[in-house]
């Protein structure tokens, strides 16, 4: 298989390292991946601000960019979700609809495209992980609490293969942070105040790293750490499931 790495712009210029994370782990597993250098936005921030009629240039540049690739991968559970639900073209409408089944993100991709049984990875350190609304109710990568079924989490199964690595329990597992996209913007004070309250709710755990599957949760979390001046890391699980020390 061929697959078409997607990096989303914010990965791209804040977090290369989770990038270069997820291009590393897929090789090592032995995917052919390609990076298209023309990609940018695949058009979120705008669809999310109630400007999804202004996407269009940014739909036909995904298409010209991904549409050959049999898979399309990305470390970012909050963009792939637009992808899978926003992606069209009045011009090749089968296309669209082909390239949107074809989207996946990193998780998603190595529990049920891969099947990978087995990781390399060595992180000995405990870990908490952060269930982004995208991933979770949107992906479905993991049950979600408040439904009367059985558990099952895509991280957890991964993570649970890195050599070292302790999974912390959290009081509420799959509560959001308060990022939201524009959300922590028009709302920064509730976006903080949830934002502190799943800090608190790793730190009490005994968490030395948070991890999730979105860079978006992430950075937001990483900015209440830092200004507490807290010990604490937020990692991207790429990072964590392509580490060696």
């Amino acid at each position: 298989m061929t697959v078409g790495l997607f990096i989303p712009c914010y990965v791209n210029q804040f977090y290369p390292q989770a990038a270069i994370a997820t291009l590393q782990l897929l090789q090592k597993l032995g995917v052919d991946v390609v990076y298209p250098p023309r990609q940018t936005c695949c058009g979120q921030p705008m669809a999310n601000s109630g400007f999804e009629h202004l996407t269009q240039d940014c739909n036909r540049l995904f298409l010209e960019n991904f549409s050959e690739f049999d898979y399309i991968v990305a470390p970012s559970a909050s963009c792939v979700l637009h992808v899978k639900q926003h992606l069209h073209s009045p011009d090749n409408p089968a296309l669209a609809d082909r390239t949107r089944s074809n989207v996946y993100e990193l998780v998603e991709f190595l529990t049920d495209v891969l099947k990978v049984d087995q990781l390399t990875a060595r992180f000995p350190h405990k870990v908490g992980i952060h269930q982004s609304c995208h991933g979770l109710r949107g992906l479905y990568l993991a049950q979600m609490s408040e439904l009367n079924a059985a558990p099952f989490s895509k991280p957890v199964q991964l993570l649970n293969m890195v050599d070292g690595l302790e999974l912390v329990d959290l009081d509420r597992p799959d509560e959001c942070c308060g990022f939201g996209g524009t959300f922590c913007v028009a709302e920064e004070a509730v976006s903080v105040k949830m934002g502190k309250d799943r800090v608190t709710d790793h730190m009490k755990n005994g968490a030395e790293y948070i991890t999730s599957v979105d860079l978006s949760c992430l950075m937001h979390l990483e900015g209440i750490l830092h200004r507490n001046r807290s010990a604490v890391k937020a990692v991207h699980i790429a990072e964590i499931l392509n580490a060696t020390l």
